[in-house]
């Protein structure tokens, strides 16, 4: 077994022991407090656990570059489990905003809340019940991620690596939610703003919504807390950041093209949820007013239909937008992959770092 997936086996145990620790404090407060940790269990649950390799190969970068190998102390497994219960919030709220119907071929939060409520046979609606649970599900798993990220600074070795670690981490979370709005406001927007400014604006949304939060920062949080000094930090930004805008890039093209079967979510959904990415600022780019215009019309629409899903993937790949996000996607590849030659990162987590960059950009889901 690999030294990554030994840590991610660790960072399971460590959320499986945090989440225990939450029954058992919620067993006196009824049935309906059980199912909301139950709730905040299943989002956790499953997933490739991204944002907390990215954290443990950076942490290993920098600890390797120095000594021999070690696995990773308690403190860093328990900022990477952090990062994994803060991405579920984001995940829960995500599809709370975008009205998604699954989440990894399984009904979203809200909509698990939602059947809830019908099965237990309350009064009221069903449906505002679950999204009314989804925003309290998705702050208490903020809320939980805190706790944990807490005790992964309270107990890293070194103060002054705490401080840089605990900036980094509320630097993200600030920049994720900002990213966030952003990408909500685009698909308002996009109307008021040039045409030649989609692009621009959509790698804006994808650097802070994708870029920063799931790659770059996680690698910094990590490196921070084993003592990384500036030039090793900058060397894994570099690294990093136009990888995460690669992941992102490779996402949006799933949220068009991927296979439900793959992905757990409907072929084209982005399409029905309106999202104004890259790919959508090239296709536009190279349509005539009336084509723009249609397309406009139809992206949004979450009633589209499976033939009309088929023929605004058509116009996409025919417009040629496809293969340019394809290209942009090896350009950002290449970069990263530039940006480790000379790092003083250790050899073995270099290695590491670019198989996790090839997964990352290569990915069916």
């Amino acid at each position: 077994m690999s030294a990554t997936l030994d840590s991610i086996e660790a960072v399971s145990q460590r959320l499986d022991i945090f989440l225990s620790a939450q029954r058992a404090e919620a067993a006196d407060w009824g049935p309906e407090a059980a199912a909301l940790i139950d709730a905040g269990a299943s989002a956790v649950s499953g997933g490739k656990r991204l944002r907390a390799r990215f954290c443990l190969a950076g942490w290993r970068a920098v600890a390797e570059a120095s000594r021999p190998p070690a696995s990773p102390a308690a403190d860093v497994i328990s900022v990477a489990t952090a990062l994994e219960v803060f991405h579920a919030a984001a995940l829960v709220h995500d599809d709370l905003i975008d009205n998604s119907d699954t989440r990894r071929g399984n009904p979203a939060a809200h909509r698990a809340l939602e059947a809830m409520h019908r099965s237990a046979g309350w009064v009221g609606d069903a449906a505002a019940f679950g999204r009314s649970g989804a925003i309290l599900l998705g702050d208490l798993l903020v809320a939980w991620s805190d706790d944990l990220a807490e005790d992964g600074f309270s107990h890293a070795p070194a103060a002054t690596a705490a401080v840089v670690a605990r900036a980094e981490y509320a630097a993200m979370r600030r920049g994720v939610t900002i990213g966030q709005f952003l990408d909500v406001a685009e698909e308002s927007a996009f109307s008021t703003e040039p045409d030649e400014r989609h692009a621009e604006r959509a790698l804006r949304v994808a650097s802070l919504k994708s870029a920063r939060y799931s790659v770059q920062q996680p690698l910094t949080i990590g490196a921070a807390l084993a003592g990384g000094d500036e030039a090793q930090l900058s060397a894994l930004t570099a690294f990093g950041h136009p990888l995460g805008m690669a992941f992102q890039l490779r996402d949006d093209v799933l949220g068009v093209f991927g296979d439900e079967s793959v992905t757990g979510k409907p072929s084209g959904d982005d399409l029905r949820e309106g999202k104004r990415t890259v790919l959508i600022a090239y296709a536009r780019e190279n349509l005539s007013l009336s084509a723009r215009r249609l397309l406009d019309e139809l992206i949004g629409d979450a009633t589209l239909e499976t033939d009309q899903i088929a023929a605004l993937q058509r116009t996409i790949v025919d417009s040629g937008a496809l293969d340019r996000v394809e290209a942009l996607i090896t350009d950002y590849a290449t970069r990263a992959d530039r940006a480790l030659s000379g790092a003083r990162l250790g050899n073995a987590a270099v290695g590491e770092l670019r198989d996790l960059a090839r997964a990352a950009t290569a990915r069916t889901a």
